[in-house]
């Protein structure tokens, strides 16, 4: 019976030790990585919107919610993962669409932007002026090949 417990015990105490290990190189990678990113120097100007913080906030939320569901066996490691990549593809996809919306006002022209696998494609097209003066572009966002959204967009 004692030995048991010994075991029991031993067992506890380094699965202890390989989560702490498993954390401080967690860490030591987010602050590398982290670092290495602060030194990266933007060929243009990084112009971020109100609505990329709510598509991230959005992503996030819809992301934990998968995440838990998903995980069976650990809900918030599945949750924290899930609102992490939501997150970072939220928004990076209205990023991505707000950016298309302003080049197409500017340029007076369509721009597309396509991810490398094809799988998420947005358009915009510019409509003209809006009776705020501002101008009116058509956005629309695809993935798989499907239009998930389409909406018209004033672009100042």
């Amino acid at each position: 019976m004692n030995r048991f417990v010994l075991v029991a015990a031993t067992g506890r105490r380094e699965r202890g030790r390989v989560m702490r290990r498993v954390a401080s190189l967690g860490a030591l990678v987010a602050f590398v990585t982290g670092s290495l990113a602060s030194c990266a120097v933007a060929p243009e100007p990084v112009v971020t919107t109100p609505r990329t913080y709510q598509g991230a906030g959005a992503g996030a939320a819809v992301g934990a919610g998968a995440g838990a569901l998903i995980d069976k066996n650990n809900r918030w490691r599945g949750a924290v993962i899930g609102a992490a990549l939501g997150a970072v593809l939220g928004g990076s996809l209205t990023e991505i669409s707000a950016r298309a919306s302003r080049e197409a006002a500017q340029q007076n022209q369509p721009v597309t932007y396509q991810s490398t696998d094809g799988w998420h494609r947005v358009e915009a097209y510019p409509q003209g002026p809006a009776a705020t003066g501002c101008r009116q572009v058509q956005e629309r966002i695809y993935q798989n090949g499907q239009l998930v959204r389409e909406q018209l967009r004033e672009v100042c």
